[in-house]
């Protein structure tokens, strides 16, 4: 694809995201919460493939991947009046739905129609699926990471707004109360990605979404998180154990670690 295409995709996604806004309040902040996310992703994806020796093709396969990861959401939100899949549709199947059924990528090859459609139905899954080919895994491991790096943003200014900036879709609904599992620390301490079906409350939550540098791939990945202080931030808004300052330790340890390793791929 050439980056005149690749512009033709930008004012695409603009046009179909317009078509979404709403003159209520409460929509419209939730919707516009997705377009900028979605415009972080893109950056946060430029940034990552800058580390990278890939072609320039490639970095603007992975910027269109970013630019319609989340196309799913659009819809879902228009009729459920939700980001919860649970509670309505698996946004990433939607997605992949929504580039066939509008054509958006029709101007593309087959195979960069495909990469691109099998990365947005994909990327939100629990984990990658066994059975895709290298390429597919490649790019599936950038999307996600480029997400996940937004996401912590997204939750870090949910936590730090004052309550009428905050928009609601959100919120996951878990109560705030003061404990916390210690399933969800020996996962970190285990450094493995602790599970969303374990989550009883906010701080839980909180926990959940620190394991998730164990599924972190790129080296550019480890130094937005680190530069952006995600994890010490996000801690911050734990109770301040004993346990819990451990295991933010050992978070940064294994961060440190990784920024060491120039080959984390």
């Amino acid at each position: 694809m050439t980056e005149k295409d690749l512009e033709l995709l930008k004012n695409l996604f603009s046009d179909f995201t317009r078509s979404f806004y709403s003159s209520d309040e409460e929509d419209q902040k939730n919707i516009m919460l997705k377009v900028v996310h979605t415009h972080n992703v893109c950056s946060n994806m430029i940034e990552i493939t800058s580390d990278l020796l890939i072609s320039d093709n490639d970095k603007r396969l992975a910027e269109t991947v970013a630019l319609f990861h989340d196309i799913g959401r659009f819809p879902q939100y228009a009729k459920f009046k939700t980001f919860k899949d649970a509670a309505s549709i698996n946004h990433g199947l939607l997605g992949a739905k929504t580039l066939i059924k509008e054509k958006v990528l029709q101007d593309l090859s087959e195979e960069e129609r495909e990469l691109i459609t099998r990365t947005v139905k994909f990327h939100n899954a629990l984990r990658i699926p066994s059975t895709f080919d290298e390429r597919s895994v490649f790019f599936l491991k950038l999307i996600r990471d480029a997400d996940k790096l937004d996401i912590y943003r997204v939750f870090m200014e949910f936590y730090e707004a004052p309550e009428e900036q905050k928009a609601s879709a959100t919120a996951h609904g878990k109560p705030d109360t003061p404990e916390y599992s210690k399933d969800m620390l020996k996962n970190i301490r285990d450094r493995k990605i602790a599970p969303y079906s374990k989550v009883k409350n906010q701080n839980d939550f909180r926990l959940m979404k620190l394991s998730w540098v164990f599924d972190l791939h790129f080296h550019g990945s480890f130094r937005l998180l680190h530069e952006r202080s995600y994890v010490n931030r996000l801690a911050q808004k734990l109770p301040q154990t004993d346990e819990i300052l451990k295991a933010v330790s050992e978070l940064n340890r294994y961060i440190s670690e990784r920024l060491q390793d120039v080959c984390a791929k």
